[in-house]
């Protein structure tokens, strides 16, 4: 244990606390055991390694990676063990996901130790109720999302804004710093590198698409056990959405296309949802959400569509993107019959600043969403302005 003591301290020296994420302050920290999934590259790593730093004692801390070769020959319970006997408090785990009958191991630890606070990372893929180690009765999890508008605004130029409910944007209530920054050129910025907490870092593009390929090759296929040929459809499928967004899905085409069952092309689309990649718009029904029928499917944030796409995207497209990537994170997001989304009992319609009223002009509660304006009026909104909810 000594050596993945000596690589923690290591690692915590270097970690930076100038910006942490909002997320961080609704979790409750002091439970017993927490999770925090997401997709690669959103920050959850830097999120804990923070909270270690700021808030920890490191004597009675420690943290490790799931795929530590120091776990080839000893498992997580005879660490937990060893720590505890040691006057050990508080054990994080990085993506635990790469770690082998996990659920078993943590549902372990929590039964034996119960003064033993644990705290895990893991894609947005786990299943926590997956085979019979449930831990969803047992574990905080909290899912963690790429940046926001407002955080890209906070850690790449310093400035600090208020999240706003989405009460406050829809009346035009917006505590926007206009006198020091254009929000339109920021928009701008944001849409393209400004998602994934890395758009500082050289080949931002390559990066992303890295990440997507080790999401398609590596994370899906081990957790649906897909075979070879089955992940490399996968791939495919992602393409193919990623030319056509938003894409209406055709099952019965796509599956004679890639030459599959109807079926296994909807569970496919699942694991991309489930791995955020993709977004999965519903008809607005009456109950839960996932009993409507799939409407449209976009790329998760826009930032993919940039990295994926043969062409320049279509801005049209990227506008729906964006609104609907950011408003699924705080709300409910169903299709709307006569506009674009939905959001309870609110209507909005998207599009650039000369879009016009005739959609939505008899319905109640309806909105323009407007790209390319700073200001709104009325029932016409700025898009950007719905980057401040989280």
């Amino acid at each position: 244990m000594k050596t993945l003591i000596a690589k923690f301290r290591n690692i915590l020296k270097n970690v930076e606390t100038n910006h942490i994420r909002n997320i961080h302050d609704t979790i409750a920290w002091d439970d017993r055991l927490i999770a925090i999934l997401g997709a690669r590259g959103v920050g959850k790593t830097t999120l804990v390694l923070q909270h270690i730093k700021l808030y920890e004692e490191t004597d009675t801390t420690l943290f490790v990676y799931a795929d530590d070769l120091w776990f080839s020959t000893h498992s997580l319970v005879s660490l937990a063990e060893e720590f505890y006997k040691n006057g050990g408090q508080t054990l994080y785990i990085d993506e635990i996901h790469k770690y082998k009958n996990w659920s078993q191991e943590i549902k372990n630890i929590y039964d034996t130790y119960p003064d033993l606070k644990v705290r895990y990372t893991g894609s947005s893929i786990l299943d926590l109720q997956k085979g019979s180690h449930d831990l969803s009765r047992r574990v905080l999890e909290y899912q963690m999302h790429g940046l926001s508008f407002r955080e890209y605004i906070a850690i790449n130029y310093g400035t600090s804004i208020p999240k706003h409910t989405l009460e406050e944007v829809l009346s035009n209530k917006i505590n926007f710093p206009y006198n020091e920054h254009r929000p339109i050129a920021i928009f701008k910025e944001y849409i393209k590198k400004g998602y994934y907490p890395y758009f500082k870092d050289n080949e931002y593009d390559l990066r992303l698409e890295n990440t997507v390929n080790a999401i398609l090759e590596v994370d899906i296929p081990k957790f649906a056990e897909l075979s070879v040929s089955t992940a490399d459809k996968l791939k495919i499928l992602l393409y193919i959405i990623a030319q056509s967004v938003p894409f209406k899905p055709n099952y019965s085409k796509i599956a004679r296309d890639l030459n599959m069952h109807r079926n296994y092309v909807s569970d496919l689309m699942i694991w991309l949802d489930k791995a955020n990649l993709i977004n999965i718009l519903h008809d607005d029904v009456e109950g839960y959400k996932l009993l409507g029928k799939v409407s449209k499917i976009y790329l998760n944030n826009p930032n993919l569509a940039y990295a994926l796409s043969d062409d320049e995207p279509n801005i049209g497209n990227i506008r729906e993107t964006i609104f609907f990537s950011w408003l699924r994170v705080t709300h409910n997001v169903t299709a709307s019959s006569v506009a674009d989304f939905k959001i309870g009992k609110y209507t909005f319609e998207v599009g650039g600043k000369r879009k016009g009223q005739y959609q939505i002009k008899d319905i109640d509660n309806a909105y323009i969403v407007k790209d390319d304006i700073e200001y709104g009026h009325s029932n016409e909104i700025p898009l950007w302005a719905f980057g401040l909810l989280y």
